[in-house]
């Protein structure tokens, strides 16, 4: 019977993919429910299992690909690669309308690239600190502290190599779940607690899933407006990191 199982996952392996991460999600909701009421997102329950799992499925193997390096769990490397990561984008992007945005007004507009160049010049003294000097490197970095999708996007216009990119995501991982679990302990202290804060809060801190569940955490009504900047954020973030930012860290850096 196990064979027979192993047979059907393995030749199914991203209904399987679909199948765990859905798994995943169900038991990470029900433990912010029940164990922290609400106050720690699922969202961010979430990602702390996947990178459990990632972290033994590669020791289990020795691989370098973490869970998917295990057969019957194949299909997770295609579900969290480039090309799923690139329609999340796309998607991500054409669910964000402008008109949106200009509601926030110039507030709104000025925290986007307050947000994107104080998170990457935070990430470049990080990656300065472990002994990067390089820029492509550097540019990485800071790209993924702003979020873990514009890291990845930098990395591979730039050419940077993959324990780079993969720094950068994990980087970008890092705020998304501190944005996540913090939002709602630093609601009441910096006043969000309306749609135009939150579009400003959105716009600062960027990594959409983070913002989003930090704002379902503190306030449902407000994660609309919050994501809506953060999502504008990421599509900057893109832009801007491999061009300006690029360019700007290669001249300081060479």
């Amino acid at each position: 019977m196990l064979e027979t199982l192993s047979k059907v996952f393995t030749d199914n392996p991203l209904i399987v993919s679909f199948a765990v991460v859905g798994a995943a999600m169900y038991i990470s909701y029900v433990i912010s429910d029940r164990f922290t009421k609400g106050r720690i997102h699922g969202s961010a329950i979430a990602i702390i299992i996947g990178l459990i799992l990632a972290y033994f499925g590669g020791i289990t193997t020795g691989g370098e690909k973490g869970l998917s390096d295990v057969s019957i769990f194949a299909g997770i490397g295609l579900m969290g690669g480039g090309m799923l990561r690139d329609f999340a984008i796309v998607a991500t992007a054409f669910g964000a309308s402008f008109d949106e945005i200009k509601k926030a007004g110039v507030r709104g507009v000025v925290s986007l690239f307050i947000g994107v160049i104080l998170s990457f010049v935070v990430g470049v003294g990080i990656a300065l600190a472990f002994g990067y000097t390089d820029a492509v490197s550097l540019t990485t970095i800071g790209a993924g502290t702003a979020t873990y999708i514009v890291g990845p996007v930098t990395g591979a216009a730039i050419g940077a190599t993959s324990e780079v990119i993969t720094i950068s995501i994990a980087a970008g991982l890092v705020k998304s779940i501190l944005t996540m679990v913090g939002t709602p302990f630093v609601a009441k202290y910096i006043g969000l607690n309306n749609p135009r804060t939150a579009m400003v809060y959105g716009g600062l801190m960027g990594t959409t899933s983070g913002v989003a569940g930090g704002l379902a955490a503190t306030d449902p009504k407000l994660v609309p407006y919050g994501a809506v900047t953060a999502t504008f954020y990421t599509g900057l973030g893109c832009l801007m990191g491999p061009s300006v930012l690029f360019l700007m860290t290669k001249a300081a850096f060479g």
